[in-house]
């Protein structure tokens, strides 16, 4: 028996959830008496994972996992799982984990639990934690079936570093079947990405323009943040839309999220309220977004950004 992961990675480096869904299945096995076993696609170098208490890495090699496919990858996973009598699976709350878990769930006859934020509560039956109404609120899920898929949400439990020194194992899966096809792929290189990023400095309409974008840019760039924008910059031609965040956007759950001329409409909002700390500089007094956020700055983003850039680089140089 064992507690099985998917740890994702992107040209053959981790990305940071990777880590986080490996101390939280740490801590789930440690918690169930089982070891923890991480499953990597054509990962050539998983010996990182030994830093976050993973005991056995089971990396699944085969044409199709040069590119992410949910069906594949399900499929893939499941027979891990099914190798191991494994009755507890957990992946992230990355685009690609939404998309596979429920297929995942299928395969294995299991239930599955998203938006996950804390350890089970019980363990029999499973009780879990986790967010609804789009972060506005918590309720406990009970599950009575023999497998469980937890969806962990983004920074929900942090990384936890375990030393370990996991068994290595290769296994090739037969190829699956399916109707997609995938024609090309582009990646946008040599910035911080939405879902890796601790914190996120977001623009809005107030930003009147696309050539003053570089004071969200100078901002980011001295906190090590990522840029994001609102659905209307975006649909603009401002910024691209892979920095659109909201609920018919990108999800954002950074420890800091700070907006600027944002006026915080509830798609936005929806999309950004699993962030810790939200910020929000605006010159109206009104806006919605002072309602949602933690702290709160009313003024012109063109006189306050430069005087907040200059202060955090001093502070910096400090």
């Amino acid at each position: 028996m064992a507690v099985i992961i998917y740890t994702e990675s992107e040209q053959g480096s981790f990305k940071k959830v990777a880590f986080e869904i490996a101390s939280y299945g740490k801590a789930l096995a440690d918690q169930t008496n089982q070891k923890l076993i991480a499953v990597t696609f054509n990962q050539a170098d998983s010996s990182e994972l030994g830093n976050y208490g993973v005991d056995q890495v089971v990396n699944i090699t085969g044409a199709f996992t040069e590119s992410f496919s949910a069906k594949k990858y399900a499929a893939a996973i499941a027979q891990v799982t099914k190798q191991h009598e494994s009755s507890l699976v957990v992946v992230s709350s990355s685009a690609d984990s939404k998309y596979l878990a429920p297929l995942l769930a299928v395969k294995l006859s299991a239930s599955y639990t998203s938006n996950v934020v804390a350890l089970p509560e019980s363990k029999e039956p499973l009780t879990l934690k986790r967010t609804c109404f789009t972060n506005k609120a918590l309720s406990k899920v009970t599950s009575n079936q023999a497998v469980n898929i937890i969806g962990l949400s983004s920074n929900a439990f942090g990384i936890i570093e375990t030393q370990t020194s996991p068994k290595q194992s290769e296994v090739t899966v037969d190829e699956v079947s399916s109707t997609m096809k995938i024609s090309a792929v582009e990646k946008v290189t040599g910035t911080i990405t939405i879902a890796d990023a601790d914190v996120v400095v977001s623009g809005g309409r107030g930003l009147k323009g696309p050539e003053n974008w570089h004071l969200i840019e100078d901002l980011a760039a001295t906190l090590g943040a990522a840029t994001a924008c609102s659905k209307p910059v975006s649909d603009m031609g401002w910024r691209p839309h892979s920095e659109h965040v909201g609920q018919t956007g990108k999800p954002v759950a950074s420890n800091l999220y700070i907006a600027v001329g944002v006026s915080g409409a509830i798609q936005h909002l929806a999309g950004i309220n699993a962030s810790k700390v939200k910020v929000v500089i605006n010159i109206d007094p009104e806006a919605p977004f002072f309602k949602a956020a933690d702290y709160g700055i009313v003024g012109d983003a063109f006189e306050v950004l430069p005087k907040l850039i200059e202060k955090l680089k001093a502070f910096k140089a400090a």
